[in-house]
């Protein structure tokens, strides 16, 4: 019984994460503010008529899947937004928008779980014809400026939940252990100068493309408009945000950090 309240507690742990992840992506890709977070276990009982599946397939130091399942009308109306077009019937365009936006919002979630349970991440797709009985469900709720609620639950398999369980344990030791630092030592050198920059995002292009480049040229980058920029010092990423403008320059407002900042300069 013990074992099964810690698996329902690490579930819910990642339930709030993706809730939170899901809040962000929708809100910035919207607009406008969202709000989501898990609601009463009761919830699960009742069965999502229509619903449309999204599994999340994690791979690294968590596996198993998840499942996100909307009921379909749900889906045409935030897939109609996501598309900027007017309702419309149910359709294919509709289930794909909504995928690259649930598909954002696991890149969040890879980096909220990072500090708890190690690196993760997560391939999103469209599935029917899935059996989710026995799996540990989670329902949650998303609204926007009191509008309909939007009712989602999330699955976990036995796969994933054991996955998370025992990580619990494990992660905070090893990155205690990891970012111990001496603070005599670190107050040494805490008036180095360091150089960071921001990225936008990157691409590989062929010598030919890259010698046929001129004025006016526009190179396709791997990254969104609406993902956050990435904060690197030494090639490696140490927090996320958003560009600003600052005093006619540009800036980060950070939203993100994956992992403390100090466990970078520890080997």
């Amino acid at each position: 019984m013990d074992l099964q309240r810690q698996s329902q507690g690490d579930t819910q742990t990642f339930a709030d994460a993706l809730a939170q992840s899901f809040e962000q992506s929708l809100t910035l890709r919207l607009q406008v503010p969202w709000r989501v977070a898990r609601v009463d276990e009761s919830e699960t009982t009742q069965p999502i008529e229509s619903a449309v599946c999204y599994r999340l397939a994690a791979a690294g130091d968590l596996q198993g899947e998840g499942y996100v399942v909307l009921e379909r009308e749900q889906v045409v109306t935030l897939g109609s937004q996501l598309l900027n077009q007017p309702v419309a019937a149910f359709d294919d365009q509709q289930a794909d928008a909504l995928a690259e936006l649930i598909a954002s919002a696991m890149e969040r979630l890879s980096s909220l779980l990072s500090p708890q349970f190690g690196e993760v991440t997560f391939k999103v797709d469209r599935v029917e014809d899935v059996r989710l009985e026995g799996m540990l469900a989670v329902p949650l709720e998303a609204s926007c400026d009191d509008e309909k609620r939007m009712r989602v639950v999330l699955y976990v398999n036995e796969s994933l939940s054991a996955s998370l369980s025992p990580a619990t344990e494990a992660a905070p030791q090893a990155k205690a252990k990891k970012t111990s630092i001496d603070p005599a030592n670190l107050q040494l050198v805490m008036d180095v100068e360091l150089n960071v920059s921001l990225r936008f995002g990157q691409c590989q292009l062929p010598l030919r493309d890259v010698l046929d480049l001129a004025s006016g040229s526009v190179i396709e980058l791997d990254r969104d408009v609406d993902d956050p920029v990435e904060l690197l010092l030494d090639g490696k990423v140490i927090a996320r945000g958003e560009a600003v403008i600052v005093d006619g320059n540009y800036g980060l407002r950070i939203t993100e950090i994956p992992e403390p900042i100090a466990s970078h300069f520890v080997r």
